[in-house]
């Protein structure tokens, strides 16, 4: 099959209501920037455009709950957003905003396009209203109960349980957002895309054309929804945040922002060719442009029917090729929530890890859930690091370079003889450029990294098998048929990690002392070719010729990676942890007031002071203690069920608040005199209630 020209590869916009997490980068952003890195690499013509989705109504919401304006929300999260993509090697050609004007014309003609062509329906409808907020209620301002799984907080639009679109109406006991209130319906005027008009077709361009070469987790939930019946969609709301909508007696009302936000991909790119010089229009309407949108699953349906049956009615455009959705990436076990706080966000672990991005994208590429949910862990987060990285790819790379210096003072040797491991050895890795390109190209990074891997271990095994260390002293002339047969591997490894690890292919390129196979026509200091503008630096891997040759100088020996401590990890667990705790407090349900009682009742209890002056455990009894606490009147006996939660020496000494004048009665036989006041921390855990004041002594009343 013939490639095509050129690719527009577009990334799905993050809502700006909060930081990137993990899951979004296994989901999205690591495996398309995999994809852009690999055809630059092949010397492809290719744009790689994303932005941030402005318009969303969980931006109206977090702004609502802050206080603030959506601007100030959007503006906040962007450049939070902006910044921790660049930081962290997503390689944009183009990352823009829908608040832009640029987005808001291309948008509002888009819309207008279709309004003059009759391609919309226009109808009065029964929207749910909130009439204590005194407007109705777009989509995601509506929760209830999903009418496919019974999930209790499904949006008005989708479910995020079992990822079902519907419409608010069909939720079991809906409510609103907002207030809380039951919404009551009203009717307003919107205009509909009538998606049942595409339904033919849609069955014929996907159910036909794509079932072969779509994932099955995308072309199943697609199937699902045509199979269930297309019925019209709204592409208006009634909202005052939002690009408005462009025909006269639509005041109040927003494009719905599932039709504004797929076409900011159209306006990143018209924004990137207006800077580069070049013809937006060849990489959105030329038949021989390739179009690839990475998606996770949650936004399948938008990216697969919705956008495409606006592409098709609008008539100019082409059609996606491929939509490689990825499933949910789970963080120890558990779903990530952003509510929550339940994920890892990569502002902060760009802050804890510095220089470990290509860390991070290693084990999300490792784990990534193409076909199914995976999990991330920290225990396995440091053993892909150290077990793999450190131990297979950094050990090779720094054996070669470091024996190239002792051995030759950095010169590549020329070779002598080969023998036929080495010969077996240039062969495979001929080979390798072509299997790893066929999985990115059928989208299966997991499976392309691990090949990638494969070429580090084939390299160490070759030199633990060749032992050039111990040969120097009997055969120089061997080992420098070795060393350069291993020095080739390493300067593959330059390229092909490339996509994958591009901050280690950058550095391995520096240590190696070639230039950057995307630059086009490079040369390295010493005057080596490594790829012209006829030969990508791939096919130069793959032709019978060396990418280093003999003569070149390469640089010292630089760690590549370095070990991640279990002390690093425990810092991430704990910090999960306390999230979970606080969790956990926020859901524990709140002790109703129990009955209102007279400052009479009140002024009976006599609490104090105390001290704990010795404590032990009740014999056979699991849960209490006998205590001996000095109350400033005496020193009497309190037996307390804390000894699942202290140990008695631990205690002594501990001042605490003790209720004297509680009738007395007997526990296992002993006599309690009194009562310790108790409670339970954010954590669950359970505390005293005593006084932080230096100086307060045994006895002191508590008023």
């Amino acid at each position: 099959m013939e490639s095509p020209k050129r690719y527009t590869v577009t990334a799905a916009l993050p809502y700006t209501n909060g930081p990137i997490h993990i899951g979004h980068l296994a989901g999205v952003y690591v495996p398309s920037d995999i994809y852009v890195r690999f055809l630059r690499g092949q010397g492809r013509d290719v744009v790689f455009v994303g932005g941030s989705d402005e318009h969303g109504v969980p931006i109206t919401l977090k702004a609502k709950k802050e206080g603030v304006q959506p601007q100030d929300v959007v503006d906040k999260y962007h450049n939070m957003i902006k910044k921790s993509f660049k930081e962290f090697g997503i390689s944009f050609d183009n990352y823009s905003r829908t608040t832009k004007k640029l987005h808001h014309k291309t948008a509002q003609d888009f819309f207008k396009s279709l309004y003059d062509n009759g391609k919309f329906v226009e109808e009065v409808t029964q929207q749910f209203y909130d009439e204590e907020a005194q407007q109705f209620l777009a989509d995601r301002f509506v929760v209830g109960t999903c009418p496919k799984c019974g999930f209790e907080e499904s949006y008005g639009d989708q479910c995020e349980k079992c990822g079902t679109s519907h419409n608010a109406t069909d939720l079991i006991n809906p409510r609103s957002a907002i207030t809380g209130a039951k919404p009551s319906l009203k009717e307003t005027r919107h205009w509909f895309l009538p998606l049942d008009q595409y339904q033919g077709w849609l069955q014929e361009w996907i159910l036909e054309g794509h079932k072969k070469d779509w994932k099955p987790n995308v072309y199943g939930q697609v199937k699902s929804w045509v199979d269930e019946g297309l019925r019209p969609r709204a592409v208006t709301r009634d909202l005052d945040w939002g690009v408005p909508v462009p025909v006269e007696g639509a005041d109040g009302k927003v494009l719905y922002v599932w039709f504004d936000a797929p076409i900011g991909y159209i306006s990143s790119t018209k924004e990137w060719a207006e800077r580069v010089g070049k013809d937006w229009e060849l990489y959105w309407k030329d038949k021989e442009t390739k179009l690839v949108h990475f998606i996770g699953k949650d936004n399948i349906v938008f990216h697969c029917i919705i956008f495409p049956a606006m592409l098709k009615a609008e008539g100019s455009y082409i059609l996606p090729d491929n939509v490689p959705a990825n499933e949910f990436l789970n963080l120890e076990g558990n779903k990530l929530s952003t509510s929550k706080n339940w994920a890892v966000w990569l502002h902060e672990y760009l802050e804890a890890f510095p220089d470990k991005q290509d860390v991070l994208r290693y084990v999300l590429t490792a784990n990534a859930p193409e076909t199914k949910d995976n999990d991330f862990t920290w225990k396995d987060y440091q053993a892909r690091n150290n077990n793999e990285l450190v131990a297979i790819f950094g050990n090779f790379i720094n054996r070669v370079v470091v024996l190239t210096n002792k051995y030759y003072e950095g010169v590549v040797p020329k070779p002598e003889a080969y023998f036929e491991v080495d010969q077996k050895i240039l062969a495979e890795l001929r080979a390798y450029p072509a299997v790893i390109a066929n999985s990115i190209e059928r989208y299966r990074f997991r499976e392309a990294q691990s090949e990638m891997m494969n070429v580090a271990r084939m390299g160490n095994k070759y030199l633990a098998d060749e032992e050039p260390w111990k040969l120097i002293k009997t055969d120089e002339e061997r080992v420098k048929t070795i060393m350069f047969v291993a020095l080739q591997i390493a300067s593959a490894l330059s390229v092909l990690c490339e996509p994958f690890l591009p901050f280690t292919a950058r550095k391995l390129r520096t240590m190696l002392d070639v230039e950057d196979p995307e630059a086009g026509g490079t040369i390295s200091s010493s005057g080596l070719a490594w790829g012209t503008s006829e030969e990508s630096a791939w096919e130069r891997l793959t032709a019978d010729k060396p990418m280093l040759a003999p003569g070149h100088v390469i640089g010292k020996a630089t760690l590549l990676f370095s070990k991640v401590e279990d002390q690093q990890i425990q810092e991430q667990l704990d910090k999960l942890e306390a999230t979970k705790a606080a969790n956990q407090a926020e859901n524990k349900a709140v002790s109703p007031q129990k009955e209102t009682i007279n400052f009479e009742d009140f002024t009976k209890l006599d609490m104090r002071i105390g001290t704990i002056v010795e404590a032990e455990k009740m014999p056979k009894a699991n849960k209490l203690l006998v205590l001996k606490v000095d109350t400033g009147i005496d020193v009497r006996t309190i037996v307390s069920g804390i000894a699942q939660h202290f140990q008695p020496k631990d205690i002594i000494g501990k001042k605490v608040t003790v209720l004297v004048n509680l009738a007395p009665r007997k526990l296992r036989g002993v006599q309690s005199e009194g009562m310790i006041l108790m409670t339970e921390n954010a954590s669950g855990k359970i505390v005293f209630l005593n006084p932080d004041e230096d100086g307060v002594k045994p006895g002191a009343t508590v008023s």
